[in-house]
């Protein structure tokens, strides 16, 4: 019987894959620097020449650049999948505000529902830190702060989901999650009671995953977005009933005196 001969894969490959699925679970962020050569070698327990070929097959890929005595980034444009003319032209039609709280709501329900079951320690810790700055900005009544909060606490759900399908897709629309986070603040903060319960729902959710309630996480996530919709939908008809009344006085013809 004759017999394969077994290849001890190359260092050089071995971290290759290593860097790789940092990435991709999220350990490196697109535009993150790498910590310097001599100090990720002794990290990974290689020598520099084989650490060098790894970080050169990736800048290859278009996963990593490196910048004259700046150091070595995860490329940015990693981070950019979902900017293109098309999405910022829909960006600045209300109904596109929907559809996008209609993709928060499948993909976030998804990613609270994995969190509750998957979320370690350390994102734990991260989540109560991230619902802590969400609160504190709440308090300051700044809406654009407010909007950043609000989306890195779902980011952080997301992060602790650890499916990188999920991480990454929301990564991608982060930037228009956070403008469509400060739209639809500036239409429910024109309710006074609509800061309390938000700061309510978002609790809910965060207790929901810390003790590791799954399908409660899920529905807790689904409640929130479906009182953000709820809330739009009724300004846009309020809006719509405005228009109408206008319309109507404009069209009355004026009496004869």
């Amino acid at each position: 019987m004759a017999y394969q001969t077994v290849r001890q894969p190359r260092i050089a490959d071995v971290i290759t894959e290593r860097l790789e699925a940092m990435i991709i679970e999220g350990s490196l962020n697109p535009g993150q620097r790498l910590p310097p050569e001599r100090e990720l070698a002794e990290r990974f327990g290689v020598s520099r020449p084989s650490l060098r070929e790894a970080i050169q097959k990736l800048a290859a890929r278009g996963l990593l650049t490196s910048r004259q005595g700046g150091g070595t980034f995860v490329t940015e444009e990693l981070n950019n999948r979902y900017k293109d003319p098309l999405l910022e032209m829909l960006s600045r039609h209300g109904e596109f505000h929907l559809d996008l709280l209609e993709f928060r709501d499948a993909m976030e329900g998804l990613s609270a529902y994995y969190a509750a079951l998957r979320s370690t320690p350390a994102d734990k810790e991260l989540l109560v830190r991230r619902f802590e700055e969400l609160k504190a900005s709440f308090e300051g009544r700044d809406p654009v702060r407010e909007a950043k909060a609000d989306a890195a606490f779902h980011l952080a759900i997301a992060e602790s989901a650890h499916n990188v399908l999920i991480l990454h897709t929301i990564r991608g629309v982060f930037d228009m999650l956070e403008q469509s986070i400060v739209d639809n603040l500036a239409h429910l903060f024109e309710k006074p009671d609509s800061r309390p319960l938000l700061m309510e729902q978002h609790r809910a959710l965060l207790d929901a995953i810390l003790e590791g309630r799954a399908e409660d996480a899920r529905l807790r996530a689904h409640e929130h977005l479906v009182f953000v919709e709820e809330g739009l939908l009724e300004v846009e008809r309020a809006e719509t009933r405005a228009q109408r009344a206008l319309r109507r006085a404009q069209a009355v013809p004026e009496r004869s005196p």
